[in-house]
């Protein structure tokens, strides 16, 4: 059965209408540890949660999930065998899934019916429920498919089947129900995931222990068995997509103050990494910097996989072209290159074609950092984002990579830095209790870093934003700071929030 062109997409798989989904007073963390269950975290107040259903209604623990597999199977067999000899499109497909279903289950009322089902007998909402398990069995995420619908959800960490936790946009953090039976049962349901993902699917065994997978609405599914004691997997929502700076100071990231430093920087067509740890939110950050540039700007977006969607907001941004790179099927030829691979190095190449006026060069994780170098060699303004714990780490990180690399020695990779980068923009995420015992996560620019060359050629570094005691508040003004006002910045702000 093929749903995607692309072995990794399943943004053209279908689902139900999405529904919110709530942690119930009576979800419980289970297992023996974990990064979350483990500190018995309270779940939140009901006003204080998301909808008011609960999570077992929601994710289906009163579904038999042991027929919902075995309906699943049948359904699967059916839809490829009618699909045998014949290509259809992705609409009529999901449409005669629906139609498998539905036969499926009314064979299995009359079944039950002739043998006097009696209290076995589904009701007509339990058929309904049953009919979107199995659904979404078949096509969607099978019982982790109600909680990406929920679009209050961020994060979805599973650390084996019956230990979730969910992380709210919000910052909430709690327990969440169970998303299969047992932890052979959530392999199984990847790896029907992943061989479904494409034309030709992706594995996921013993001998492929690591699956990424990139989800309907670009949402991202990272899962690991086999190499640790329980398979674990991490499903990161992209809730703000269509964001701006002016929202992110609502929500506390940052203050007027920064943002309109960060906004001038970007027209000015400055150079930025966006830096923190995991779940930061630097990805958001990158994209509300993106929001500043000129809508009549040609725009190119390279990633690793899909995570700005500039290009879904054609209102903001009418003329990005969004490139995505290509892992390959793993067999190496003579060359040394990997058939079917397209590497971020490649799409840049290509991207030269195509007049673009500012290139985005998405997460920088390993060998994408030659190509970040390349991007802002080639023209100003590019935008990145990189994992580090502080805005000074972010240096030698990018040198530990470009070396890694091979591309050059400390030297010049500390060159590549000075030259090249303009400023660092450090997030930081902090999970703590509230006065009620909730878990909570707060993210909030901690530092503002501009980059110069110094001695040597190596970077200079100045502190143009500092945290102190607990406010984000100016440091130095960088030397190009009167540069700014021919994108309409005034220095004059700078200046008067540094003496308040």
């Amino acid at each position: 059965m093929s749903v995607s062109d692309d072995q990794s997409d399943l943004r053209g798989l279908p689902i139900f209408a999405p529904q919110a989904v709530a942690v119930g007073p009576d979800d419980r963390a289970r297992g023996n540890g974990g990064p979350i269950a483990s500190r018995a975290t309270k779940v939140a107040p009901a006003e204080q949660r998301p909808a008011s259903l609960s999570a077992s209604e929601l994710v289906g623990e009163n579904i038999d999930w042991g027929l919902v597999r075995s309906f699943r199977k049948q359904a699967a067999e059916i839809l490829s065998n009618e699909l045998r000899d014949r290509s259809v499109g992705a609409e009529r497909e999901r449409e005669i899934g629906r139609e498998i279903i539905t036969r499926l289950l009314a064979d299995h009322v009359d079944a039950q019916v002739r043998g006097g089902g009696g209290s076995g007998l589904f009701t007509a909402s339990e058929q309904d429920r049953m009919a979107r398990a199995l659904f979404d069995s078949l096509f969607g995420l099978g019982r982790l498919q109600a909680l990406v619908d929920d679009d209050t959800v961020e994060n979805i960490e599973v650390y084996g089947h019956d230990r979730v936790t969910l992380v709210y946009a919000g910052g909430l953090i709690t327990p969440g129900p169970a998303v299969a039976d047992s932890d052979d049962e959530l392999i199984e349901q990847l790896q029907f995931l992943a061989g479904r993902a494409g034309v030709t699917g992706r594995p996921f065994s013993p001998a492929d222990p690591q699956l990424d997978l990139r989800l309907h609405g670009g949402h991202r599914l990272a899962a690991s068995a086999w190499t640790t004691p329980r398979p674990v997997l991490v499903i990161r929502r992209h809730p703000l997509v269509d964001v701006d700076l002016a929202r992110l100071v609502r929500l506390g990231l940052l203050d007027t103050g920064c943002a309109a430093f960060l906004a001038a920087c970007v027209r000015a067509r400055r150079s930025i990494v966006v830096a923190g740890e995991q779940g930061a939110g630097k990805t958001t950050l990158l994209r509300a910097l993106c929001n500043e540039i000129d809508p009549e700007e040609a725009i190119a977006t390279i990633e690793t996989e899909y995570e700005l969607h500039l290009d879904q907001t054609p209102g903001r941004h009418p003329r990005v072209i969004a490139w995505e790179a290509r892992p390959g099927n793993g067999q190496v030829g003579v060359d040394g290159s990997v058939a079917g691979e397209v590497t971020v190095a490649q799409l840049l190449y290509h991207a030269h074609r195509f007049n673009r006026a500012r290139v985005i060069v998405g997460e920088v994780r390993g060998g994408e950092v030659t190509t970040m170098f390349q991007a802002m060699q080639a023209g100003a303004g590019s935008l990145s984002t990189i994992h580090a714990r502080d805005a000074k780490s972010v240096v030698e990180r990018l040198v530990t990579l470009a070396i890694e690399r091979g591309n050059g020695g400390s030297d010049h990779a500390y060159r590549q830095v000075a030259h090249h980068i303009d400023l660092i923009v450090h997030i930081t995420a902090r999970d703590s209790r509230d006065d009620q015992g909730v878990l909570r996560r707060r993210r909030f620019v901690s530092e503002v870093v501009a980059v110069d060359p110094g001695e040597g050629g190596r970077p200079a570094l100045t502190d143009v934003y500092t945290t102190v005691d607990g406010s984000l508040r100016p440091g130095v003004a960088p030397r190009w700071l009167n540069e700014l006002e021919g994108v309409g910045y005034d220095d004059l702000t700078w200046v008067t929030d540094r003496r308040e």
